[in-house]
């Protein structure tokens, strides 16, 4: 396995960003697991950490198929799956409302990760998207499409591992992408790690108050 775990990957990765040291960049990572990724990095980078908060919109019948995502904001971005809708019979009375679902976890996930911490700005400075993999690449699609909205100067995709066809779709959304382990033949994200148990609220919290946001130099 290429990780040993989160924090692992998160140093590898930083390996590969360090191009951006002194770039401005502002590291966003997504919960939960993102987030023990994204610490490191940002650490490396001498970059502010934030969070960017996510969530893939399931079919309810299967909650682990994405048939969209949604992202946190003062105009909240929908991302669609319009194959999986159409295969799976959603009607959008039946997205919308799984879609507000996953709106009001954000919500919750927002005020107990977040609070009144400040956003640093992302206008102007490198974004640096991290998550501990990707494997549809619903959300991270989404959280692409949501921070280019918010005028970067450069917007970058860094994930550990991820599928190489997903790569391919999600390289036009991007300026840059970095990988480290890319699979044609993918398995779960799980698979590349040996530890790769799950990421509690309070390891998120404790990661961001390690990682205060500074004023820009």
């Amino acid at each position: 396995m290429p990780f040993t775990n989160r924090s692992d990957a998160g140093k590898q990765l930083a390996k590969a960003l360090l191009s951006y040291k002194g770039r401005k960049p502002v590291v966003l990572a997504l919960p939960r697991g993102g987030v023990p990724v994204g610490a490191e990095i940002a650490t490396a980078l001498d970059a502010p950490l934030d969070l960017i908060l996510v969530r893939k919109i399931g079919v309810p019948s299967q909650p682990e198929l994405a048939m969209g995502a949604v992202v946190d904001g003062a105009a909240p971005v929908t991302v669609r799956n319009e194959e999986v809708i159409r295969l799976c019979g959603i009607g959008e009375q039946e997205f919308a409302a799984t879609r507000d679902e996953q709106l009001a976890e954000i919500e919750r996930r927002r005020t107990k990760y977040i609070g009144d911490r400040p956003h640093p700005d992302v206008a102007g400075r490198t974004a640096i998207i991290v998550d501990d993999g990707i494997a549809t690449g619903a959300t991270i699609r989404a959280a692409l499409q949501a921070t280019r909205t918010r005028n970067p100067a450069k917007l970058v995709l860094a994930v550990p591992v991820a599928p190489s066809d997903t790569l391919v779709k999600l390289r036009s959304l991007a300026d840059d992408v970095i990988c480290l382990e890319k699979h044609r033949l993918f398995g779960a994200i799980g698979l590349y790690y040996r530890d790769f148990s799950q990421v509690s609220d309070n390891e998120v919290i404790d990661l961001l108050t390690r990682h205060p946001v500074k004023s820009p130099a």
